[in-house]
């Protein structure tokens, strides 16, 4: 990035031949100033966004309004990092993309609607999932990387790549009603790994996709990814490094937590870093970097049943029970007939276990054998948790506990395709 001084007095036809001047910029600086000398402090920084670049990695509820207001601010060169497709049960909170681009590459879909607000600036899309063999060439050529994503594997990648880059990593999430932002790797604060050295048990993660996000607020943190970015690139002071902003939806506040400061011992960004190259993130944080799959692996192949199996069960009239752990409000969206709603929270509490062993006992045979319980919620991860959970309720009693493989999206797919998929 070209650093200038903010006491230079530049001339507006000089940094047009120079090229550091777009055409539209140029446009707008003719009609006031007449080709003549001007108070540069405005222009200087325009012209640092229009020789600056950003990598956004994921173009979904976070990285779609961070791309608009980038693209917006007259960013040089926005890079766009996403493997995935546009669904139309994503629409609500990633506004880049319309119903008419479901099932195309979420890269390309931002970049071209990217490209319609402006014109002047390099939308390079890279319809690719980021991973050790590709990370350090694309990071490597943007100036500042925002993590957009919603996953640990890619967080903990970005993290390693930008320190090893000497990048800024604007990092951002967004759960329920949630959400939080903060600055890492940014002159000597602190990196992810000095917060977190190791990843969390994985039964314990989940994301917006699992967990459900109202959809403003990836929005909020998306946009203020976006000033973090723009701040670092203008070097303005108060970058969000060593502190980490909490938004709370359910009353509209902000709050400012510090961080601890960089840990001279970290394995990564310390004084003497003992990882000098990128790892397999996905065996490291033991989960997938990716939901095109579950990402969760939990139960072994035989504790889990596919939806298939399962349905030619249903049509046998076999006796077994099937609890369904997703929400009160999920489950009467829709729903699979017969399933016992016993959310995933309800599984520590003594009405939950009263009501899901009564259920078990009601269908119990003439010969007091128990029936098999299978278990559902929306995507095939929950229930791998419940699956655990329910066994210790159950152990008295005896009898299998599987879950369904893929859940309800996996139902929708391959039983019954007018099953409602949100």
């Amino acid at each position: 990035m070209k650093i200038l001084s903010k006491c230079t007095v530049v001339n507006c036809q000089m940094l047009k031949s120079q090229g550091l001047v777009d055409r539209l910029l140029y446009q707008k600086l003719e009609l006031k100033l007449n080709n003549s000398l001007f108070r540069p402090s405005r222009l200087l920084g325009q012209i640092s966004l229009k020789t600056s670049s950003v990598l956004i990695v994921g173009a979904g509820g976070l990285g779609c309004p961070a791309a608009l207001y980038l693209a917006g601010a007259g960013v040089g060169c926005i890079g766009l990092v996403d493997y995935d497709y546009v669904e139309l049960n994503n629409l609500h909170r990633q506004l880049l993309h319309v119903e008419t681009s479901v099932g195309q590459s979420k890269a390309y879909s931002a970049a071209q609607n990217l490209r319609r607000l402006n014109s002047a600036i390099k939308i390079i899309p890279h319809h690719i999932q980021l991973s050790s063999e590709n990370a350090l060439d694309i990071i490597g050529k943007y100036s500042v990387v925002i993590d957009a994503t919603d996953n640990l594997p890619t967080r903990y990648l970005l993290n390693d790549a930008c320190v090893m880059l000497s990048r800024p990593l604007v990092s951002g999430s967004a759960l329920q009603l949630e959400g939080q932002l903060t600055v890492y790797n940014y002159k000597k604060g602190p990196c992810y790994r000095c917060m977190f050295p190791t990843p969390p048990p994985p039964e314990s993660v989940t994301n917006c996709g699992d967990g459900g996000v109202l959809g403003a607020v990836p929005g909020v943190i998306g946009v203020l990814q976006a000033l973090e970015a723009t701040k670092i690139l203008l070097g303005v002071p108060g970058i969000l490094s060593g502190r980490l902003l909490v938004f709370d939806a359910a009353d509209s506040s902000f709050r400012s937590v510090y961080l601890r400061k960089r840990n001279e011992l970290c394995c990564m960004c310390g004084d003497q870093p003992t990882i000098t190259r990128l790892i397999d993130y996905e065996q490291f944080c033991r989960v997938k970097a990716n939901d095109k799959e579950a990402r969760v692996e939990l139960l072994h192949a035989t504790d889990r049943v596919s939806v298939t199996d399962y349905n030619m069960l249903r049509a046998s009239r076999s006796p077994h029970v099937l609890v369904d752990v997703r929400t009160p409000t999920e489950f009467e969206l829709c729903h699979i007939p017969g399933a016992l709603n016993l959310p995933m929270k309800d599984l520590k509490k003594q009405d939950g276990i009263l009501k899901l062993k009564k259920r078990v006992e009601q269908g119990q045979t003439g010969d007091g054998q128990t029936p098999p319980v299978f278990v559902v919620c929306r995507r095939g991860n929950d229930s791998q948790h419940a699956v655990l959970q329910i066994r210790k309720i159950l152990r008295s009693l005896g009898g299998s506990v599987r879950d369904l493989e893929g859940g309800l999206q996996a139902w929708a797919q391959n039983v019954d395709p007018n099953f409602p998929v949100y």
